[in-house]
């Protein structure tokens, strides 16, 4: 990768760990069906030498999201790890745990953006489509927007995905997500 501030396409992977793909109390294998196309960004990426940064929900015990959310992702578990399929991009990328549903929350991650002085486009693969992926994409572009910065974001459908669930139509909830995102200035490919 190279150095932070030569980064001129950023592309974010949300969430793709255990505790969201393969097991546990927010999992849904489903979401695996986009595993090769993350992959074929993610060796783009690589081979260009631009930045790759992946987030990971990680919680402790006591975190307030479980109020809301079934308890998930717990830090130092198995579930808060990236999955086996992306590892390989882990090792040179910029890594943020998560405490909340928004990367922008993520220790760390504005001061390297800030850093990124020469960043034209940012692409967000991942999961949860309307829950983590939309809280990192809307407020990104908002934060952009702020800061009066021409960055564009992409997302691409075959990136991103969210589980199936009682009052939680995965189908209804993607299309929500894909809107509210384009509304936004996102560019949903």
């Amino acid at each position: 990768m190279k150095k932070i501030e030569e980064i001129e396409k950023l592309i974010i992977v949300v969430d793709m760990i255990n505790g969201f793909v393969k097991v546990g109390n927010m999992s849904d294998r489903y979401i695996e069906h986009t595993i090769p196309d993350q992959i074929k960004l993610l060796t783009e990426f690589k081979e260009n030498n631009e930045g790759i940064a992946i987030v990971k929900d990680t919680h402790k015990k006591e975190c307030a999201e479980f109020k809301k959310f079934p308890e998930h992702c717990i830090e130092g578990t198995y579930e808060s790890e990236l999955i086996d399929e992306l590892k390989e991009f882990e090792k040179d990328a910029l890594v943020y745990p998560k405490n909340s549903t928004s990367t922008m929350h993520a220790p760390g991650f504005v001061e390297d953006l800030e850093k990124m002085v020469k960043l034209k486009e940012v692409v967000i693969v991942g999961c949860c489509t309307d829950i983590c992926v939309l809280n990192a994409a809307i407020p990104l572009q908002t934060y952009l927007d702020q800061h009066d910065k021409d960055i564009k974001i992409k997302i691409y459908k075959s990136c991103v995905e969210t589980y199936d669930a009682p009052n939680h139509n995965r189908d209804e909830y993607n299309e929500m997500a894909f809107k509210l995102m384009a509304q936004a200035g996102i560019e949903i490919i």
